[in-house]
């Protein structure tokens, strides 16, 4: 590995270039930063230094702070081992030096890396590089000053803006901003900045310290207006999160009592967000995002994944036309199959309608989409997939179909191509019986809108090949998302952990908990929606597939609610009409969305939904409950229980946990962070809770155990503690931690 390290060369020009030494992204880890600190202080007191120019190596100037250091706070809680970079080296050193500094930026200037920019007194920068503040996105804010630089280099609206939403902006717009000084190429980007800082020596361009202008933030009556809105918006949008409010109040302080007051109060409240549970929750999902990437027996014994450029789908329903469309915008030629021309039809045209979309959401430039439609082709039959690298088969959950499409495509297919299934409850032992090529058989279960939603779960049997399983891989990280390796079993990783949260909802509403109330709670925690607008939105056809799959499977732990098939018969079944909608937001239990139920239902259910105002209640539900209330007959009595806020939000995700213990027990996944990504990512279960198990040991297993065993006691077996929730919380061991007794793990062998 490349030495971490920051150099300085001193030219015939009397400019000191500082360049910092930490690939791939010229992160600010702790010896960078007192390497920058040395070099600073040493380029101040030569003689035959005049400016200073700070740049990164390797076309990259700096993409932020070192998180790993955040992991070793969250470890030990202890802060000291942040280093004073905002007043020490920014302020002291950088910013009120002797001698002129430039920041010369090219590929990426990212939090503390932009904000070390901010600290000089001019900023150049190579055509689109990235700029940006994404702090926020940690569970923290900018640290090193840039709370009140930005807002007074760009104006206060803008840097609100860009803070809030973490998201990064071109040098371009940069310019516009007056963010950059200037736009060079690559090529003339040290010397234009060299000179830069020599006029700036010389007086011939201005010495400005960002720190002390003014002239952009405005009158204070707009800057509180500004910070008032900015407040509203956050609390509807950024619930549970206390970062973006002390974000805005560290703002605020420093446009009253002047910017080094700011920076002030932004170094104290910066190491207060870090040891938050926000923070501590964000910064989990961040690394074990990457360490998906690392399958033991797959990714470390050598393999190198194969070149897969054609790829046939098979069905081109709701999913098959979401994977195609995945496929083609990687620039992946896709054979799209169908069983008659009308079908084929719709399905083109669904995939044309997915690219319009990304188009008109600015998502994607129109030359790229006509491009990605370009590498689209209809086909009835099997003529076009002898030379196909990977067979992707997308058709309704229909055990003999789904048998006789593999038997047929093991035989026209080559040798090399992988034989894939969008299956998200069968076994796909079942799925390959009649094949002879079972090494190449394997899931890859898409979640719904396939061409939107980040996650893909690859399911391998104990007979798929660690080659198949690495090319797979390599295929969802080309189409942008994360892949993640499970076992097989019902449900496999994701469906399987939380088939128990409607059910766990529908039990409350028979033992007389107000469904509106559920819903409620449930939303007040974080998740998008509560599992009975939820069900609203799948439509109750896709609820009564999934509880049969899952009583089938786990009949010893569920619950048949009579709710639904009330509803059902009293003429409900959902409302389609939002059906995109919540699928770009929350996919739980959309598994069964091709079965055809979607298409009944009738837009009527628990809610009333009209065009342009939030769902209402609809209170006609209420004697439809009563009756399902009725023939459950589960209220202790006959009386309704009495439960808090905080009880509800258990009874419904404890549970979900349990489940969770059982599928760590099982091997099905190969870390217990595999199933927190899955959650956040499938499941839309709050980032900043870290993902269920890691949500579940900041609760603590011993009284997740000990609530189950009270209510399995009350209300029977759905919510008997698993053997390894009560082996974990007996012995005061983290559900996370790694099993050393468990059978060999189905994801990884």
């Amino acid at each position: 590995m490349a030495p971490v390290k920051v150099t300085m060369e001193v030219g015939t020009d009397g400019v000191a270039v500082i360049t910092i030494f930490n690939p791939p992204v010229n992160a600010l880890a702790i010896p960078i930063i007192a390497g920058l600190k040395e070099k600073w202080t040493e380029a101040t007191m030569r003689n035959d230094v005049k400016a200073i120019v700070l740049t990164g190596n390797g076309g990259r100037f700096s993409g932020g702070f070192d998180i790993n250091v955040f992991q070793k706070v969250h470890a030990n809680g202890d802060t000291s081992q942040m280093p004073d970079v905002s007043v020490d080296l920014v302020v002291n050193t950088m910013e009120d030096g002797k001698k002129p500094a430039v920041a010369a930026i090219e590929g990426l200037a990212l939090g503390g890396g932009l904000e070390l920019a901010l600290g000089c007194h001019a900023r150049i920068a190579a055509p689109r590089a990235q700029l940006g503040l994404p702090e926020l996105s940690l569970g923290v804010m900018p640290g090193f000053g840039g709370t009140q630089r930005l807002p007074r280099l760009i104006g206060l609206s803008k840097a609100v803006e860009l803070m809030m939403t973490s998201k990064p902006i071109m040098s371009e717009e940069g310019k516009k901003l007056g963010l950059i000084d200037a736009v060079v190429p690559s090529s003339e980007l040290l010397k234009v900045s060299r000179q830069w800082a020599l006029d700036i020596a010389e007086r011939r361009k201005p010495w400005m310290r960002s720190l002390h202008k003014t002239d952009k933030i405005g009158s204070l009556s707009e800057a509180h207006e500004i910070l008032k809105v900015a407040r509203e918006q956050v609390k509807q949008t950024a619930k549970n999160m206390p970062q973006h409010l002390a974000c805005i109040e560290v703002i605020e302080e420093g446009i009253i009592h002047g910017g080094y007051n700011g920076v002030l109060k932004e170094a104290k409240v910066f190491k207060d967000l870090v040891l938050s549970d926000t923070s501590k929750g964000l910064v989990h999902i961040f690394f074990s995002q990457r360490a998906t990437s690392k399958v033991p027996n797959v990714t470390d014994i050598g393999l190198k994944p194969r070149t897969v450029k054609k790829v046939a789908v098979i069905g081109g329903g709701l999913m098959g036309s979401g994977i195609a469309t995945a496929l083609a915008l990687s620039n992946t030629i896709v054979i799209l199959k169908e069983i008659n021309s009308e079908f084929l039809q719709k399905g083109m045209k669904a995939i044309e309608a997915n690219v319009s979309g990304l188009v008109a959401r600015k998502k994607l430039p129109q030359d790229k989409a006509d491009k990605a439609l370009s590498m689209v082709k209809g086909a009835l039959d099997y003529s076009d997939f002898k030379d196909v690298d990977m067979v992707i088969e997308a058709v309704i959950e229909n055990v003999p179909l789904k048998q006789k499409i593999f038997s047929e495509i093991e035989k026209v297919c080559p040798p090399h191509c992988i034989l894939a299934t969008n299956t998200s409850t069968i076994d796909l032992n079942i799925i390959g019986e009649n094949t002879t090529s079972k090494d190449r058989i394997i899931g890859a279960h898409f979640f719904s809108p396939a061409h939107i939603m980040p996650l893909l779960e690859i399911v391998r049997t104990e007979k798929t090949s660690a080659q198949a399983i690495l090319d797979l891989m390599a295929v969802g990280k080309a189409i942008k998302k994360v892949p993640v390796v499970v076992g097989n079993c019902t449900g496999f990783a994701v469906n399987r952990t939380f088939f128990p949260y409607s059910q766990g909802a529908h039990i409350l509403v028979n033992l007389g908990v107000d469904v509106f109330r559920i819903d409620t709670q449930i939303a007040s925690f974080g998740l998008p929606m509560g599992p009975f607008q939820l069900q609203d939105l799948t439509g109750y056809g896709v609820a009564v597939a999934v509880g049969k799959e899952f009583r089938s499977a786990f009949s010893d732990r569920t619950f048949k609610s009579p709710l639904i098939d009330l509803l059902i018969k009293s003429g409900r079944n959902g409302n389609v009409a939002s059906l995109y909608l919540l699928c770009c937001c929350f996919t739980v239990l959309l598994f069964t969305i091709d079965t055809g139920f979607a298409g009944k239902n009738n837009g009527k259910g628990y809610y009333i939904y009209e065009k342009g105002s939030k769902p209402r209640p609809d209170f006609t539900v209420l004697p439809i409950i009563e009756e399902s209330r009725k023939l459950a007959n589960i209220m202790p009595g006959g009386k309704p229980i009495s439960v808090t806020d905080q009880e509800i939000v258990e009874m419904i995700l404890f549970p979900v946990v349990n489940e969770a213990c059982r599928v760590l027990d099982e091997g099905i996944v190969v870390r217990a962070s595999d199933l927190d990504v899955t959650s956040v990512l499938g499941m839309s279960f709050p980032s900043y809770r870290g993902g269920i198990v890691f949500w579940a040991d900041t609760v603590g297993a011993g009284y997740i155990y000990r609530s189950l065993k009270k209510w399995s006691e009350l209300y029977g077996n759905f919510f008997k503690p698993s053997r390894f929730l009560e082996e974990r919380a007996t012995k005061g061991i983290p559900l996370s931690a790694p099993s050393s007794t468990s059978s060999v793990s189905r994801s990884r062998m």
